[in-house]
């Protein structure tokens, strides 16, 4: 879903603000400009306030002559005037930031049309008043730092403004309604911000948006009618507010609305049948709310949709009654825990050719379904069902299977039944009557993909097997089953690991010193079980720790005393033979401290 976001905002920016190329005689005929005095020591201004780069774009601005072309991120019109300033992290790389605020300088720039510094994480400070002075901006991007304070009621002042993107960073306060002076914004983005408030009503004026994204901020109030006027939208994200009241009728006006995204909010009501008038949308995410009622037949006529989101609502059956031919572009569909009791899964979902089905607590029974198509799934999952049986047949020919979620049901097989599909990269069976060794999953022929299993609370037997080098598993959880044996020293080959809990089991033995080489391990329960021996200082080594838990086994000896273990709270440790030393009782003597 992400990357059909980022999708629809390059296709946004690419269609509003393209860039020809200049001619062959164009590059001959311009000489270099020479930069502005003033303008230089604008940038250097701006560079001062910037104490640590570990991108090194501004490693390049040095000489007189900011406008050459060497000043990373410059450019120029033909009189020297710096025009642009675009500073953005190249690629996703967690070491690659600055450090620093915004200097005011910037303001000195009167030709500036485009200033975009986005991605540095490190920025913060406020937004300079002063940034209303460029009155020539177009572009004003300043998204993915770490900015502070309130949105400058000043920024309305930029008239010529097309873009203004501001997410990602940590403003807070309302927003401001001078931003409505803005009527020739194109694209608004304020989003994974900490504002609060309503959305302003002076926002009726902005008729030229094609974007408007406030997702994951605070947001409040209703929805306005006046949305309905945005003629030219084609994406809105409101996403994770607390958005309440019912939906604007206008909405279903938006007859060039692509995306629509309103999941995690406080919306009540139903949806009404206009939303079929909505004849461009390919995405409609309404998740995570108090709608109530029936799905709308309506739906069925979006012949663009090719992702369905109605999950963690109230809905009620029936379904509304699709054809073979009703939504024909549909991938993507999430029914998941509303009131739906669906017996079976629908023919129309069941038939077609989708990526993801997702119907979670839809009170689904008997054995599991038989896709037509079950070649095209990529992620599947009908947990919290009373599906009952076995799964020897399921993933027969779900070649591109990559989450497999089938948790909280009635099933009832032996691992060894399971025929993994080489890409797949989540397993979860938690909560069924599984049975079997775990050695039918984990083997020498486990996919390097797999990066989540999570068989607890099952029936599982046997001992943990031997991890070989090369698995990519993240989380392995089978806690709650009946396996026995000790946990073995190959345990270190799982390097990726994150979050391992083998709680309420028969393991025995020693924990092994190996596991402290689990650096990237932040979650770890080893409760309840039979484990002896002491708590290996190697664990220190860990410093990504977050949650331990060594309760109720028969260890003995000094508690590795480094953070985070002598912290935790004492009932990680409770119910064992003699564990001592923070947060437990101080050890009492040469031969408990040193216990094996």
């Amino acid at each position: 879903m992400q990357i059909l976001i980022w999708v629809f905002k390059l296709l946004l920016i690419s269609s509003v603000f393209p860039f020809p190329p200049l001619s062959l005689a164009q590059t001959i005929s311009q000489a270099p400009p020479v930069c502005s005095e003033a303008d230089r020591a604008a940038l250097l201004g701006f560079k001062a306030k910037i104490v640590k780069d570990t991108t090194e774009s501004l490693s390049s601005w040095i000489g007189t002559d900011c406008c050459g072309g060497d000043w990373e991120g410059v450019q120029c019109n033909p009189a020297g005037r710096v025009t642009e300033l675009a500073l953005q992290r190249p690629v996703r790389d967690s070491s690659l930031y600055m450090k620093g605020t915004l200097s005011s300088s910037l303001c000195s720039l009167p030709f500036l049309e485009v200033l975009v510094i986005s991605g540095m994480k490190l920025i913060s400070g406020p937004i300079p008043d002063s940034f209303s002075k460029l009155t020539r901006l177009t572009q004003l991007v300043l998204e993915d730092n770490s900015l502070q304070g309130n949105i400058p009621l000043s920024l309305g002042q930029l008239s010529h403004l097309q873009t203004l993107s501001l997410a990602g960073n940590h403003l807070k306060g309302a927003v401001p309604p001078s931003l409505g002076n803005l009527g020739n914004l194109v694209m608004m983005n304020l989003g994974r911000n900490l504002l609060s408030g309503p959305i302003p009503s002076s926002f009726k004026t902005l008729l030229s948006l094609q974007s408007f994204d406030l997702s994951f901020n605070s947001l409040s109030g209703s929805i306005p009618e006046f949305i309905g006027q945005f003629r030219n939208v084609t994406f809105i994200d409101l996403s994770n507010n607390q958005f309440s009241a019912q939906l604007p009728i206008s909405m279903f006006n938006l007859v060039s609305l692509s995306y629509l995204s309103l999941s995690h909010n406080q919306l009540t009501g139903t949806i009404p049948d206009q939303i079929g008038n909505l004849t461009s949308l390919t995405s409609l995410s309404l998740s995570s709310n108090k709608f109530i009622g029936h799905i709308p037949a309506s739906i069925s006529g979006l012949q663009n949709l090719w992702s369905l989101n109605l999950s963690r609502n109230g809905f009620s059956d029936p379904l509304p009654g699709v054809s073979s031919r009703g939504i024909p572009s549909l991938l993507s569909i999430d029914l998941s825990f509303n009131n739906l009791s669906l017996g079976t899964v629908p023919n129309w979902i069941r038939d077609r050719k989708l990526s993801d089905v997702n119907l979670a607590g839809c009170k689904l029974g008997g054995s599991l379904p038989k896709f037509t198509r079950p070649d095209s799934l990529s992620s599947v999952d009908l947990s919290n069902n009373f599906l009952t049986g076995g799964i020897s047949t399921f993933l027969s020919n779900m070649t591109g299977l990559q989450k497999l979620k089938l948790s909280n049901n009635l099933l009832k097989f032996d691992l060894s039944e399971i025929k993994v599909p080489d890409g797949i990269s989540s397993i979860d069976l938690h909560s069924n009557q599984v049975s079997g060794s775990l050695s039918s999953i984990l083997n020498n022929q486990t996919s390097s993909f797999l990066e989540v299993i999570d068989v607890s609370n099952n029936l599982i037997s046997g001992t943990i097997p031997q991890f070989t080098e090369g698995l990519g598993l993240k989380v392995l959880n089978i806690g709650s089953n009946k396996i026995a044996g000790q946990i073995p020293s190959s345990i270190s080959n799982l390097v990726e690991l994150e979050r391992l809990d083998i709680s309420r089991n028969l393991i025995t033995g020693t924990i092994p010193i190996s596991l402290g080489q689990l650096v990237k391990l932040q979650w770890l329960d080893l409760s309840i079980n039979r484990l002896t021996g002491k708590i290996p200082t190697s664990l220190l080594g860990i410093k990504v720790m977050r949650h331990a838990n060594f309760r109720s086994n028969r260890l003995c000896g000094k508690i590795p005393q480094g953070r985070p273990y002598n912290i935790f709270p004492a009932s990680a440790y409770a119910h064992n033979l003699c564990l001592c030393g923070q947060p437990m009782p101080p050890c009492r003597g040469k031969k408990q401290e040193t216990s094996q």
